[in-house]
């Protein structure tokens, strides 16, 4: 029965995005329709064209009160942002404060690990112990982070989970997705699942990691969606706002390995301060070249309220960080 209304749940939130791209593009007209409209969004009004009897069930959907953005709201294009996608929303008073190309397909790098965590949490028990394969500690991808895991180490999921957010390392991603579904593919099917379950229906994921493949891409607006879930969690939270982890663990000889991980986040490392009045609590950075500099934060202000930015291709680390210490400004613009 529970998962019959799951189901169910996430088939109307998959209509309502179509609803969404539709309406943004062609309005609606029908006299067998009634106009629904919210305001999560300060950059215009959002109207979802449902049948009359259909109105409580959608309403229902946004009991969450996502902040829903047309297609068409980039907010003025501003000189000083000049990667290829660009967002920043209040998530406490469920208002757009700057979006520019939200809805363009890019790859997101290292980002892609936000879902690969929040699937693991939701799925598994973080107190299992994983063992490490050939696969997992075999990628050859040039300029690939690494944990430096090796083929039979036997760690605790939880333990990976936060080396593989904090460094980045993409062995532990493999390491994680095999042991959480059996393997990478069917691994993938879930994230994208659980994507789609959200509303980010401008995705495929093919990987846990992020590491480039053409048919591995996302949006702004998508990173938005899965970034605000992953929050829910404290695991997660906790996670990202972490700026070094000690870890301990059995090697295939049954030797016991430490070793000690630091953030990849440049505002928790303090190499970037933080504008006035803005605490970066956590988030992910990713890099490839096709991805360019990528970087997704969870933010407060001096009320205490929560922001959501994100920045997909930037052109350089030196240039995205610039970036969104100016985007984050607008919280007080």
């Amino acid at each position: 029965m529970e998962r019959s209304v799951t189901m169910r749940l996430s088939r109307k939130i998959r209509v309502v995005g179509s609803l969404l791209v539709m309406l943004s593009l062609t309005g609606c007209s029908s006299s067998t329709e009634a106009l629904m409209k919210y305001k999560d969004s300060n950059t215009s009004t959002v109207a979802l064209s449902v049948r009359n009897d259909e109105i409580d069930d959608y309403g229902n959907l946004f009991s969450e009160n996502l902040c829903v953005i047309p297609l068409k709201s980039d907010t003025d294009n501003d000189g000083n942002l000049t990667a290829e996608a660009t967002l920043l929303v209040n998530n406490t008073d469920k208002k757009v404060l700057y979006a520019s190309d939200i809805y363009e397909k890019l790859y997101p790098a290292s980002i892609t690990k936000v879902l690969t965590a929040l699937v693991t949490i939701k799925n598994a028990d973080l107190s299992d112990t994983v063992t490490v394969s050939y696969e997992a500690s075999h990628i050859t991808e040039v300029g690939a982070s690494l944990c430096g895991l090796n083929e039979g180490d036997k760690i605790v999921l939880a333990d990976l989970l936060n080396i593989f957010l904090i460094s980045s390392g993409n062995d532990a991603g493999i390491a994680i997705a095999e042991h959480v579904a059996g393997s990478v593919d069917k691994f993938a099917d879930m994230m994208n699942e659980q994507a789609k379950d959200l509303g980010a229906t401008h995705s495929n994921f093919v990987n846990p990691h992020g590491l480039h493949d053409e048919n591995h891409y996302t949006t702004a607006y998508d990173i938005y969606l899965i970034f605000r879930e992953a929050l829910k969690l404290e695991t997660f939270v906790d996670i990202i706002s972490t700026k070094s982890y000690e870890v301990s663990y059995q090697n295939s000889n049954g030797d016991t390995i430490k070793k000690n991980y630091t953030t990849t986040n440049l505002y928790l490392k303090g190499n970037e301060a933080m504008p006035d009045g803005i605490t970066v609590i956590g988030g992910k950075t990713g890099t490839t070249n096709k991805a360019g500099s990528c970087l997704v934060l969870y933010s407060k202000d001096k009320s205490e309220k929560e922001y959501i930015s994100v920045i997909l291709k930037s052109d350089s680390k030196y240039s995205l960080y610039s970036q969104m210490s100016y985007l984050l400004k607008f919280i007080y613009k």
